[in-house]
């Protein structure tokens, strides 16, 4: 199991918006900024759906999603790939759509994309860019 650390975590805090990467099942990338994204745990990743067309599809046919996170300040930066998992209904859904509409009504609170975190990367300029991590 990869896990996120504490400097990973540190580093995810200091984003807004996430870039998230996916492709479709023919390999076609889609990158859009999302804005609520949160850590659940060290090895997962919860990302809100108010309005993805191409991500959503894109995770249908194909799990697979990268996150990219930057601290402009100490200029580290990880890339963290995983698999996800969508739901519409059930308890975790509901939580993530209840902090959803405490942003506006107007948010339609979609779904939620459960990313399971598979590798981590390093791609902060120097001698370990691109390593893997974990």
């Amino acid at each position: 199991m990869v896990t996120l650390t504490a400097e990973m975590k540190e580093v995810f805090a200091k984003n807004k918006p996430y870039a998230i990467a996916t492709a479709s099942r023919t390999g076609i990338p889609n990158v859009v900024p999302m804005s609520t994204v949160q850590i659940v745990a060290d090895d997962t990743i919860w990302i809100g759906d108010n309005y993805m067309v191409k991500t959503l599809a894109n995770v249908q046919e194909n799990p697979h999603l990268a996150l990219f996170i930057w601290d402009p300040e100490k200029k580290r930066c990880f890339q963290i790939k995983g698999t996800v998992t969508v739901k519409t209904s059930g308890p975790e859904y509901e939580k993530i759509k209840a902090q959803i509409k405490t942003k506006g009504p107007q948010y339609p609170a979609k779904g939620l994309l459960v990313l399971k975190i598979t590798e981590v990367f390093n791609c902060t300029p120097g001698a370990d860019a691109g390593k893997k991590i974990g």
